[in-house]
């Protein structure tokens, strides 16, 4: 294969998994239909897990597991605490929505990663976070807290949760070796454990075994985990940071779009304009990524 078709390659990649994991907001609000969300949060992970660990097994990938507890709380953080709230959210919460709050995620983590790692907060980024911030309030709409105001704060909260899980994964790979993908399955199998012991204590109507049912538990098993991680790790290792980090832009637009056509989930002008704003920030941030990373290669 030519050099100019590796990079290639990488962005078609990179649009597989945008679609992939944009489309899945729309799974994971459809499937709530016929299963509790904690039971399909549980379910799904558990799956996921297995997947990864099998994925492990085909590339002869080492499964070495070190620093267990740092490990383990990524996996509460990580995978349970963020898969619960983001489900549990979908209950009342739109779809596209939902998706671009959780997609706040990069605003979090600047102060954050200031706070805990010392990297310092730059100009744009503080424009990014001002303009974001706007768009949140839009969406969010405190003068008006409508019945979806719970639904909204869960979204932020499971923002806030991956952006936490995102610098504690930072850290860890700081102080560790780590395979990343080895990392990836490891704390998914603590956040399904966390996830499995939460759906057992708390009370749920009986599954629907509908065909949607395990059509959902398939694509988010084999295509939302298993291929979606292979597919991002391929993206980490042929494209800059910056550059990969341009597929959390691309994942709420099509999550909201994907919500508009199949849904009718039509945002108001507010909404809408929130939205814009928030998808503009993180273009913002990811195209700031990408020119300090081309500056640190000279």
């Amino acid at each position: 294969m030519s050099a100019s078709g590796t990079p290639r390659l990488a962005l078609l990649a990179l649009a597989a998994l945008s679609l992939i994991w944009g489309y899945n907001w729309v799974v994971m609000k459809q499937v709530i239909q016929y299963v509790d969300p904690f039971d399909f949060s549980a379910i799904r992970t558990v799956l996921g897990a297995v997947t990864l660990f099998l994925v492990l097994l085909v590339l002869r990938k080492p499964m070495s597991l070190v620093a267990v507890r740092q490990v383990v709380l990524l996996g509460v953080l990580q995978t349970g605490a963020f898969t619960a709230l983001i489900q549990w959210a979908l209950v009342a919460g739109g779809a596209g929505k939902t998706a671009v709050l959780v997609y706040t995620m990069p605003f979090w983590v600047i102060p954050m990663a200031w706070w805990v790692l010392g990297e310092r907060v730059r100009g744009l980024q503080w424009a990014a976070i001002a303009i974001a911030g706007s768009g949140l309030v839009l969406i969010l709409q405190p003068w008006s807290m409508g019945g979806s105001a719970f639904s909204n704060l869960l979204a932020v909260a499971g923002g806030v949760t991956w952006a936490a899980s995102a610098v504690l994964a930072k850290r860890m790979r700081r102080d560790h070796d780590f395979d990343l993908l080895a990392l990836t399955a490891w704390q998914m199998l603590f956040g399904a454990i966390a996830l499995s012991v939460l759906a057992v204590l708390h009370p749920s109507r009986p599954i629907d075994p509908t065909p949607y049912f395990y059509g959902a538990l398939f694509f988010n098993a084999v295509f939302a985990t298993g291929l979606a991680w292979l597919l991002w790790l391929y993206v980490l290792q042929r494209l800059s940071t910056g550059m990969a980090g341009l597929s959390a832009l691309g994942i709420p637009m099509i999550g909201a779009l994907a919500g508009w056509i199949e849904l009718g989930e039509r945002p108001n002008a507010s909404e809408f304009t929130g939205m814009a704003l928030i998808v503009g920030a993180l273009a913002m941030i990811s195209l700031w990524s990408l020119v300090q990373a081309r500056r640190a290669g000279g």
